[in-house]
């Protein structure tokens, strides 16, 4: 193999290797997970105002991309959807955490911080009989089939994190 060739075959080799390597790396970066923030018994609703600790179901937290590892805690499902589905804080909100109540049960006194599951990967179930802070919301779930059993037991339809809008909230 001719000197110049060899070279332009070592330096293509190169470029597509580092721009590989940086293409991982924004996917890593993209993936930073934020820790639960423990729930206090003192701790408002970001939406809302009332006291978190005080009510049944499931908790959420959001975390915005601007403001760093500062968390917004919310009351229910409801409210922390209800926040997210705002335009603008759809674009900042770097991740949410909801409670996973196949693992805690549904009441005020059982809220346990290391239930927290990310929002994006969870399944839901909307309109079933049990009630959070503002009256209807959605539980949230890891597996699909605790859902299911749920939505048997309770009533409701299972549903993804896409699946979420105003019209389903109401």
């Amino acid at each position: 193999m001719k000197p110049y060739k060899l070279l332009a075959l070592i330096i293509a080799i190169t470029l597509l290797t580092m721009s590989l390597i940086s293409c991982s790396d924004k996917s890593e970066q993209q993936q930073v997970l934020h820790q639960a923030v423990a729930m206090e018994s003192g701790d408002e609703c970001h939406l809302c105002g009332m006291l978190i600790t005080r009510f049944d179901g499931p908790k959420g937290e959001a975390f915005r991309k601007e403001t760093g590892k500062q968390v917004f805690k919310f009351c229910s499902t409801r409210d922390l959807f209800s926040y997210y589905l705002d335009p603008e804080n759809k674009r900042n909100v770097a991740q949410m955490l909801v409670h996973d109540m196949s693992k805690m049960p549904w009441g005020s006194d059982s809220i346990d911080d290391k239930y927290f599951i990310d929002a994006k990967s969870a399944w839901y179930v909307a309109g079933s009989e049990k009630t959070g802070a503002m009256g209807q919301t959605l539980a949230s779930f890891s597996q699909q089939s605790d859902a299911t059993a749920f939505a048997k037991e309770f009533g409701g339809q299972v549903i993804n994190f896409n699946d979420i809008n105003l019209q389903i909230l109401m």
